[in-house]
C-alpha cells in the first residue's frame, strides 16, 4: 500500500498574527488578543512571539499578563477577520487538495498524497504553502509533514514559527518516542496524571505499553493512544465539503453583568435560541428535547433537560421549554453569570411523530410557518432585520461577534 502524505498546517498565534497583519504599528511589539473585562471576558486570548517569551499565557487575566510584561499592547478581538483570513487560508490549502479537515479556526489536516506528481514531494508542498502564506496574506505557518495525521500534528508543534518539520516511517522512533506523553492528541491534563501514576511519561513509554493495560486504565482512548504512539494512525483526512452528522446544536455565552430574575435569563435563552432555530432549520432537523445549562456567580454549575411533547424548530418552542425548566429547577439563591441551550434528540425535521390529543398541532403549525417566512426576511436583508420585541435594549450579552466561531475541535477518526 503507497504511504500517504499528510500535511498539518497551524497558522502561528493566529489571533495576534491577524492583528499585527491589519495593523502593522503592532509589530515589533508584545502583543495579546483580550477580552474586555468589563464584559467579563477578561482575559488572554492569544499572544505574540514576544509576548510569549515575556510569560504571557493563553487564559491569563489581563491585569496578571501585565505584570508579566509591562509593555504589552492590548487589543480587542475582531472575530469577523479572523473568520475571514481562515477561510482564506484553506482557499489556499485548497489549490493543492480537496481532503482539507478543520482543526479549529487556525489548524487543518491536508492529505496531498493526489498531489504529488504535480506539486512535488510533502515537503516541497509544505514549503510552497509556507511561502504563499506569508506572500498573500501576510501569515506565518508551521507545517508538520508526515504519513499520518498524529504525526503530522506533532510536526506542526515541534518547531514555531514559520517552520517545517518532517516525521517518518523509518524516524519516527527517534524523533516521537522522546516527547512527553502530553504532546500526544488526546493526552488531557487527567490522562497524564493517570499514565504518570504508573510511571508512563513520554510517548515510547505509551507504545511500549501494552494495549490491554492502556484500555484497563483509559478504555477505548487507551487503545487509541497506544495506535497513536506506534504510528499505526490510519484516520482519513475528510474532503473539505464534509460535515459531521449533528447530534445536537446548542449555544451558550457569558454574560456581561449578571442576570438576577427570570425575566433577564428569559431575553437571554430567547436570542440563543434564535440561533439555535435557524441551524435546525439548515440542518433540516427537529428537536425532541430541551437542555438547559446555567453558571451562576459563585461557578457553581447546573443542567437541566426535558422532552417536548412534539419535535420542534422553533426558536420560541424551544426557549420557552428552556424557561419551564429554569422555574422548575433552578433555585434563586445566586444570580446567573452564563447560560447555555441545546436542542437535543435530533430527528429529520419530516419524521413521523405521534401526537398527543393536548397539543395544539395548528397553532405549532403557523407559528412554523411564520418562523419560516422570518428566516427567510433574516436571509435576504441581515440577521437584526426582524427580531422579536422581547429583544430590544440591553440583553447583557456580548456582542463583539465571538458567537459566529463554531470551527471543529477534534479530529475525525
Amino acid at each position: 500500500m503507497e504511504s500517504r502524505t499528510i500535511l498539518h498546517s497551524d497558522l502561528n498565534s493566529f489571533y495576534a498574527s491577524v492583528e499585527m497583519m491589519l495593523d502593522p504599528s503592532l509589530r515589533g511589539k508584545a502583543v495579546a488578543v483580550c477580552g474586555r473585562t468589563e464584559d467579563r471576558h477578561g482575559i488572554v486570548l492569544a499572544k505574540s512571539d514576544l509576548a510569549k517569551k515575556a510569560g504571557v499565557k493563553t487564559g491569563m487575566v489581563n491585569w496578571e499578563a501585565r505584570q508579566c510584561c509591562p509593555n504589552l499592547v492590548v487589543v480587542p478581538p475582531q472575530y469577523d477577520q479572523y473568520l475571514k483570513y481562515s477561510a482564506l487560508a484553506r482557499n489556499i490549502y485548497q489549490r493543492f487538495t480537496d481532503l482539507v479537515e478543520p482543526y479549529g479556526m487556525d489548524e487543518c489536516w491536508l492529505d496531498v498524497t493526489g498531489s504529488r506528481a504535480i506539486a512535488g514531494s510533502g515537503m516541497e508542498i509544505a514549503e510552497t504553502i509556507r511561502r504563499t502564506m506569508q506572500a498573500e496574506l501576510g501569515l506565518t505557518v508551521s507545517i508538520g509533514v508526515s504519513y499520518n495525521k498524529i504525526f503530522a500534528k506533532l510536526g506542526s508543534d515541534m518547531k514555531k514559527p514559520n517552520a517545517i518539520t518532517q516525521i517518518t516511517k523509518e524516524d519516527f522512533k527517534e524523533k516521537v518516542w522522546p516527547l512527553p506523553a502530553s504532546d500526544l492528541l488526546y493526552v488531557g491534563r487527567a490522562t497524564e496524571e493517570k499514565l504518570g501514576r504508573y510511571c508512563i511519561r513520554t510517548i515510547g513509554d505509551i507504545a511500549k505499553t501494552e494495549p490491554d493495560f492502556l484500555k484497563r486504565l483509559l478504555g477505548v482512548n487507551g487503545l487509541a493512544l497506544s495506535t497513536y504512539a506506534n504510528g499505526l494512525d490510519t484516520s482519513m483526512v475528510m474532503h473539505k465539503e464534509f460535515v459531521s452528522p449533528v447530534k445536537s446544536i446548542g449555544h451558550g455565552i457569558t454574560c456581561t453583568t449578571d442576570l438576577v430574575n427570570e425575566e433577564e435569563v428569559w431575553k437571554v435563552m430567547l436570542e440563543l435560541s434564535q440561533d439555535i432555530g435557524h441551524r435546525l432549520r439548515l440542518h433540516k432537523l427537529a428537536a425532541t428535547g430541551v437542555q438547559l445549562s446555567v453558571r451562576n456567580n459563585e461557578l457553581g454549575y447546573r443542567q437541566f433537560q426535558a422532552k417536548l411533547s412534539i419535535s420542534s424548530r422553533s426558536p420560541r418552542v424551544i426557549a420557552e421549554k428552556a424557561r419551564e425548566l429554569l422555574r422548575q429547577k433552578y433555585e434563586w439563591h445566586t444570580p446567573i453569570r452564563a447560560v447555555t441551550v441545546r436542542a437535543i434528540g435530533l430527528i429529520p425535521e419530516q419524521e413521523p411523530q405521534q401526537i398527543d390529543f393536548f397539543t395544539d398541532v395548528a397553532k405549532l403549525d403557523r407559528l412554523d410557518k411564520l418562523e419560516g417566512v422570518v428566516e427567510e426576511l433574516r436571509r435576504r436583508f441581515g440577521k437584526k432585520a426582524i427580531y422579536p420585541a422581547a429583544l430590544m435594549g440591553d440583553l447583557k450579552m456580548p456582542g463583539d461577534g465571538r458567537e459566529r466561531v463554531r470551527m471543529p475541535g477534534m479530529m475525525y477518526r
